[in-house]
Order: C-alpha cells, then structure tokens, then sequence
C-alpha cells in the first residue's frame, strides 16, 4: 500500500456506487446516443485536439462536440448513402486521424464498425473481413501510408462482397475498382444532421475488434453498444477522470484500448482528447518532446503499455508537468523497475489496470487513493471477478476462495457475447468455451480477496512447465531485469528432452554493455526467483519483438528457441538441413528439410531424436 493512502476508501466507494442498481443509471442506449448527449450538453467544449504528428505537436486541430456529432452524423450518411444496410459492416485500416474517429463511431450508428491492424497479413485480413461480412472498405490514402493502401487494395479485390473503397488522407490517382472517392469530401457533401432511420440499441453489436493475430487469423470479438456504453460510463467514475480532465491518446484506434479510455470514457463526461497524430507512440519526433505536450494541454492522464513507459524521454528541467495526475499501464506484465522509474524521475503514480478484449477492454484499474500490496487493482462497478479451478480442458469447476490463486472468470455487463463464428445462417457470436453461465474464463491466472482487489500471479498458456513444475516467467523477468546492463528481457518455454520445457532468456543490453553470455547466464542463475526458474540459456538480441501496439510477443522468441533445439540435434546427428519453424494448432512446428547429399536414412534417425521433444516436426529430404 502506498504510504499516505488507504485502499479501504475505494471499496467504499465501490460500495456506494453500487447500491444504485445499473439498470437505475439511464446510461445511454447506444454510443451514438453517448456522443449526442455530451454534444447537447456541451457543445461548445473540446472533444478532440487532433496532432498531426511529428514536430508539428503546437498546430492542433480542434473538434469540439458539436463538430464530432456532426462529422458522425455525416458519415452515418454516407455509409446509408452507398447502400449500406441496418446492422451492416464497416471495415477500418486506419492510422489515428480525425476521420478515423468518425469512420468508427459513425459506423457503430448505422451499423458495425470492423477496425483492423494494418500490419498484419493480408491473408488475415481478409479471412476477418471474410467472416464478419465487410461492406465498406475505409483506409488511407497513398499519401498517408503508401503500404496500407496498397494492402487495402490487395484486400477489396479479394473481398466479393464489398460494395465500396474509400481514401483518408489525400489523392488517389491509380483508382482500383470499388474506390468511391476521398471520405472527407464524401462526407462533407451529407447533410450535417443525421438523416438515417435507425438508431442502435443496447444489445445491438457496435465493434467487432479482433483479438491475438500473432500465431495465424485472430479472433473475432463483438462488443454491443451496452459494453461499451457501460465502460465509458465505470472509468467516468475513476478519480482520473472525474473534474477537467484530459487525456492523451497514443495507441491504435484498432485496439479497444485507444476506443474506450482515450475516447468513450472522456466523452461520456464531456472532456477533452489530444491525439498524437496517426502513428502514435510510435512517432518519434513527437515523443522526443511528450512532456512538453503534456504541458502544452495541460494532459492528467494517459493510457501506454509498459514499452511506451519505459522508452520515454527524461523530463526537461523547466517543463511544467503538474497537471499530469497519473499514468495508467496495462496489456502487458509491468516490470517493477519500469514503474520505479518512471515515478521516481516523474513523482506521479503509475496505475496498473486489468482487462480483455473479451471484456470489453477493462475490469481493473488501481484507485489512486491506495491500492493492496502487489495487486493490480480493484474490480469496476458492477463488475463481479473471482478466482476458479479449472479441470484440464479449461472449464471452471469450483470457486476459489478469497486470496487463494486460480484462473480468474468475469461476469458483468461488460463481458462480450462470444466469439464471432462462420454459421450456416452467416456469422454470429458463440460464447462456447470462453463464457460459461454468464462467466468469462480469462485464462490469466490471480487472486481475488474479499474486498475485490486483483492480483495477477501469471498467464495460463505462459507458464512454463519444467518437469511438472509450473515457471512464471514474469518473475524471472524481473530478476533479469535488475542487472545493471539489462535493459528488457523476455522468458520463453525452451524444449527440453528430459524436463519437457526450460526457461529461456532473451535479453536487450545497454547500448555500451560487452557482459558475455556465460557471465549473464551465471548471474540470472544466482538471482533466480527459484533454482528451478533459473534460466538454462540466456541470448543477447537487439530487441524484444514487440506487436504494434507495443506488446511484447513472445512467438518469434519461441520459434528462434524452437529452431535452436532442432539445429543442435542435426549438429549432433551428424545432419545438416534447413530448419523452418511455424505455428500449427496453437503448437511450435519444426519443418526440417535434410540435405540430400547425406548418406543413410537421416530421416529416421533424426526422427529418433527429435521424438522425445514436445513440439510437432516434419522431416523430409530436400
């Protein structure tokens, strides 16, 4: 607990906020009716400051909430304008723009909005647009990211449904088929009042947000308009949101992340958004000057991941950043050396959150007026999380009890209705296997105490299994990261004939740093959580892969494992081949393609060796 603080004060809160039944609260139907509500009530405040990005961070462009809701009423008109029907799907290849904010909440008004990655493959992404039966196709324009386009236009010519492609963000010259224009102009020629009939309902699916992607095609996650209505509503009530707030927004608006606490959350209660500009964290001309932003808007909050923290810039002496109230983190695993340095160079508290996709983004977030030792935070209003046993096929058997670790369920109105899943009638949500009786089995492993308060022990499908003893990672992680030459470390599960699984590490050195391999390994071995975590190989690269939202992803680092393990036992089969290692059913595979000029039956005797490991293999002869 923070010295000063007393958690006790938010359970009360909690309590208090509670005894008002949700159904009393007369939330707005729709995130439609959301904006229109803040609009009518504060017209003439500032929605959205819009950087365009780079050095430029002093130009904004400021919507206020009477031009959002105009712009949202402008592109539910277009959409209806070109056809597209009640309940239909827009798709969104978008970097964060303006338009990016009314393409989607737009969308969400006549129909569903279909935010995607742009960098994941196009094969991908088609197979989610395949499934959630895209309509509307909207990305950038050359001008604004050449790539994007030319993946979108790779995309519509695979997608036989789509009726319509249309440009952000500059000139089009070579138009492909299905291209209708630019959608600013496009818009612009809509009346500015919203002319289309329907009006969504709570129950009706506002977004489809796709979830993992890293190993093959995501998920597919719908959320209704009562999810996201309901969680902009529980964060409007955090302390870090509550009076003039304003929040910094840097993160993809493809991630629910960016959509609920950098938009909802601050439009529900009228407040203000600055916007990075469309390559977010990731611009780095604009983050080498993020406290001077944070004191140009007079920012009190922002949500990153633990990468964004841990590459901010030092504070300029004379920078003024006493508006800043806090800090949030989540997505990933925080090492405690990064929240220790980021509030000792800062004096502003870091507050972890917790949450899902599945969950409607998040179901967790630390009270700034004290939290438990270790815990992430406590639960949301209206929310109900508990720790459960789980038999070995992952469903939920008995309840834990308060304090006792299990794999934790969420039940509330933000838990989602299912994955999307292709049908004999079309796609619809499936909540088989991930909510049972109303309960979303997360998959993340914590304990829960009487009061609500969260803590997070690990990941179930990230715990490492080394003879039957289950490895955190995350705690060898920390210990990695206290070496004074390590600078970010990643754990993965090694295969290992006789244990099954070793801890393997992955580490980034300072810059200056010459520390050899053999001297980092014995010195992980003694600062080891356990003897048993103590990493078995420990390997220098230049950086931690990251997704592109930031988070750590560790199948690449797997995979190089993977890879490793099948060379040493050609090395030592007397073998030579190629070795190529992919994903298949959720499991590494070794493709190995032997030498044909070796003599013998290589195949059968590297299958021999390779028997006892527990990823998938092929050997052939090339």
């Amino acid at each position: 607990m923070t010295a000063g603080l007393d958690p006790n004060l938010a359970a009360v809160e909690l309590a208090r906020l509670e005894s008002i039944p949700l159904d009393d609260r007369d939330l707005p139907r729709s995130t439609y009716e959301l904006i229109a509500r803040t609009a009518r009530r504060h017209p003439d405040r500032p929605a959205l400051r819009l950087l365009p990005g780079g050095k430029g961070w002093d130009q904004p462009e400021t919507w206020s909430y009477r031009e959002l809701l105009r712009r949202v009423d402008q592109a539910a008109n277009l959409y209806a304008a070109l056809g597209l029907e009640p309940g239909g799907v827009v798709g969104l290849m978008l970097p964060n723009t303006g338009t990016t904010y009314s393409a989607l909440f737009g969308a969400q008004v006549i129909g569903i909005a279909n935010p995607v990655n742009p960098m994941l493959a196009t094969e991908h992404i088609v197979d989610i647009f395949r499934l959630t039966g895209a309509r509307v196709l909207v990305a950038p324009a050359p001008e604004l990211d050449a790539g994007a386009w030319g993946k979108a236009c790779a995309v519509a010519a695979m997608l036989p449904d789509l009726r319509a492609l249309i440009s952000v963000g500059g000139r089009v010259d070579d138009a492909p088929r299905h291209w209708v224009g630019d959608f600013d102009a496009l818009a612009a020629a809509q009346p500015a009042e919203l002319t289309v009939t329907r009006r969504p309902g709570p129950a009706d699916v506002a977004a489809y947000f796709h979830t993992g992607g890293t190993t093959g095609t995501p998920k597919v996650a719908p959320q209704t308009h009562a999810n996201q209505v309901y969680v902009a509503w529980a964060l409007a009530q955090h302390a870090l949101f509550a009076g003039e707030s304003v929040m910094l927004a840097g993160l993809p608006l493809f991630h629910v992340n960016a959509v609920h606490i950098t938009a909802l959350a601050p439009f529900y209660s009228g407040r203000s958004t600055v916007s990075l500009g469309p390559l977010g964290y990731r611009d780095r001309a604009a983050m080498a000057d993020f406290w001077r932003i944070v004191e140009r808007y007079g920012i009190t909050g922002f949500s990153a991941v633990p990468t964004v923290y841990a590459g901010l810039p030092a504070v300029p002496d004379g920078v003024d950043i006493s508006s800043l109230r806090a800090g949030i983190v989540g997505a990933a695993p925080l090492p405690s050396r990064v929240r220790a340095d980021f509030e000792s160079a800062t004096g502003i508290p870091m507050l972890e959150g917790y949450g899902l996709t599945e969950g409607t983004c998040v179901s967790v977030l630390a009270p700034v007026t004290g939290n438990q030792p270790d815990a992430v935070g406590l639960r949301l209003p209206y929310q109900r999380i508990k720790a459960v046993h789980v038999d070995d096929d992952g469903l939920p058997g008995a309840d834990c009890a308060p304090g006792e670790p299990g794999v934790l369920a969420i039940q509330g109105p933000n838990v989602f209705p299912g994955y999307l899943r292709a049908g004999p009638a079309g796609a619809e949500p499936d909540p088989a296997g991930i909510v049972v009786d109303g309960w979303l089995i997360t998959g993340d492993l914590g304990r829960v105490d009487a009061a609500g308060f969260v803590t997070l022990t690990g990941r179930a499908r990230d715990v490492i299994i080394r003879g039957g003893h289950n490895i955190d990672p995350r705690l060898v992680e920390e210990s990695l990261l206290e070496h004074p030459d390590i600078v970010a470390a990643a754990v993965v599960p090694r295969p290992d004939a006789y244990a099954g699984e070793v801890p393997a590490a992955y580490v980034v050195l300072r810059s200056e740093a010459t520390t050899p391999p053999t001297e980092l390994l014995a010195w992980a071995a003694a600062h080891a959580p356990e003897p048993a975590a103590a990493p078995k190989f420990v390997d220098r690269i230049a950086a931690i892969p990251l997704t592109a939202v930031g988070k750590v992803h560790k199948v690449p680092l797997v995979h190089d494992a993977v890879r490793q393990v099948a060379a040493q036992e050609l090395r030592q089969a007397g073998l030579r081949g190629d070795i190529a290692v992919s994903t298949r059913h959720g499991r590494p595979h070794a493709h190995i393609a032997l030498d044909d000029a070796t003599p013998g039956d290589p195949v059968a005797v590297l299958t021999g060796r390779l028997d006892a490991y527990s990823f998938s293999y092929t050997v052939d002869r090339t």
